[in-house]
């Protein structure tokens, strides 16, 4: 009896369905799904943050200018590679504003449009909705920065010092085992977090997977941008997530880290 009741719990495991299967199923645009009317959706961007503002910290102004880069955009993609051996180099601020600007800089204004309201930026985005955020760490790797975790604020041209010091035995027990020296060996640490709501309230449950595209857009980016710069970039997916974003100090639910980049020495 005991035998037949372990192999029927057996085959009820084995044959549970996936959740990855579950969720793109319930993902899936219908013909009859409702949505929201253009008006609905405008009112509903105007209670959601385009951008956190985070005004209890002082903005430190990213240059005007771009750094200069050293390929073509075709070189740039046939020679993004991942390194093999990861340092970290000193970046200048114009290197720093170059990379955050082509991840997901502001391109214009949008100010005339009637109903898309917020300031497109260097990546196509369900909706023109935005749910990301960009936030990075440095040690002693960026001119004119001290250590510490920053916010990227695009529509400012800037960044926000919002932890500072040095962390990367914290950053380090967060990563994957084979991937702690990310934390000490790279120069620039990009945590790519997504702000769901700015995008489930419209699409609902297709509104987390265009989230989860966004992020994709704005790594290569990053990528094309950094190998441009003649720099090297590791895109990291094994972290563990709750520790990533105990340690970002963002609940993990409405707000969660989804994707890392390191930037590091091209070799």
């Amino acid at each position: 009896m005991l035998n037949s009741l372990w192999k029927e719990a057996e085959l009820s495991s084995e044959s549970a369905t996936p959740c990855w299967e579950i969720f793109h199923e319930s993902s899936k645009t219908g013909h009859y799904d409702g949505a929201l009317t253009n008006n609905q959706v405008v009112e509903e961007m105007s209670n959601l943050y385009d951008v956190f503002p985070y005004k209890q910290f002082p903005s430190i102004k990213l240059p005007d200018t771009f750094a200069p880069v050293r390929r073509t955009f075709l070189e740039a993609v046939q020679n993004r590679v991942t390194p093999m051996q990861i340092s970290a180099e000193k970046l200048s601020l114009e290197q720093l504003k170059t990379i955050l600007y082509c991840g997901y800089g502001v391109t214009r204004d949008n100010a005339d449009n009637e109903y898309i309201k917020r300031p497109f930026r260097t990546v196509p985005s369900g909706g023109a909705l935005y749910p990301l955020e960009l936030y990075f760490y440095v040690h002693d790797t960026v001119e004119g920065l001290e250590p510490g975790v920053y916010h990227y604020a695009p529509t400012e041209n800037a960044v926000q010092l919002i932890k500072p010091g040095i962390h990367d035995e914290q950053i380090a027990e967060a990563l994957v085992s084979f991937q702690t020296h990310l934390a000490y060996d790279t120069s620039l640490l990009i945590f790519i977090t997504a702000v769901f709501n700015r995008s489930v309230f419209k699409y609902k449950e297709k509104g987390y997977r265009f989230a989860l595209l966004e992020a994709g857009h704005v790594a290569q980016n990053i990528n094309l941008a950094a190998t441009a710069l003649d720099l090297g970039v590791i895109n990291i997916g094994g972290f563990h997530d709750r520790l990533v974003d105990r340690f970002m100090e963002i609940d993990g639910l409405n707000h969660a880290t989804i994707y890392m980049n390191g930037i590091c020495k091209r070799n």
